[in-house]
């Protein structure tokens, strides 16, 4: 194990999560347009966060991987308010209502579940951390497959940032080497990361074959 690693790797991965969705916040708010950007794609991953966030601190990571989960879900519910807002064209102050009640909501949960199982995982009972964990990587899974179908309907990557995607999994993969390095390997957070670098990459490939085609398509159409 190599702690100086772990943690410079954990930081890496925790600056790209920091930063990763302020482009797509900002090319929401530029655009004041969010069409092709799956609102429910951006909650599960808010959700997630919540869900990581009480696997990564019951299981006592590195500093860098528990702020991860907070800022990640923070930052998926400002998207996710911007949707309600630009996309399902939802006043301004129902939007942000609706997103500081879901900030709050999921905050909540996440704090009560912490203090609740702290003692019996503390005694070596691990299941409920796992199962959290276990659900947050299903979930950030399964919230890449409403993006899918938004690309699908459109025929193109429209409405995501590209960079947004390319931090991403960047984060990714720092978070992976970030654990490589801690003295016992924990294969459900190695699980979710990685699940976020192939899923995140399947959306650049699609935009580097399906964009091209669409321009192409509209030039024709001309």
């Amino acid at each position: 194990a190599n702690r100086a690693a772990e943690q410079a790797f954990g930081i890496l991965g925790t600056i790209c999560w920091t930063v990763q969705l302020i482009p797509q916040v900002w090319k929401s708010y530029r655009d004041k347009d969010t069409h092709g950007l799956s609102h429910w794609f951006i909650l599960l991953w808010g959700i997630s966060g919540a869900l990581q966030g009480i696997y990564v601190i019951l299981q006592r990571l590195n500093i860098p991987l528990m702020i991860q989960p907070q800022l990640f879900g923070f930052l998926s519910f400002v998207c996710w308010g911007q949707c309600q807002y630009y996309g399902l064209k939802r006043s301004r102050k129902v939007a942000i209502l609706m997103t500081l009640g879901m900030m709050i909501f999921w905050g909540l949960f996440e704090f009560v579940f912490i203090i609740t199982l702290r003692p019996m995982h503390n005694r070596g009972y691990h299941t409920p951390a796992n199962v959290f964990g276990i659900t947050s990587s299903v979930t950030i899974s399964v919230a890449l497959f409403p993006q899918y179908w938004e690309i699908y309907k459109c025929g193109e990557v429209v409405g995501i940032s590209i960079l947004f995607i390319f931090v991403d999994m960047m984060g990714g993969v720092f978070n992976d080497l970030s654990l490589a390095f801690k003295d016992e390997f924990d294969v459900i957070a190695a699980v979710t990361y990685t699940l976020v670098i192939v899923l995140d990459g399947a959306i650049i490939v699609a935009a580097l074959i399906l964009n091209p085609r669409a321009r192409r398509r509209r030039r024709r159409e001309a």
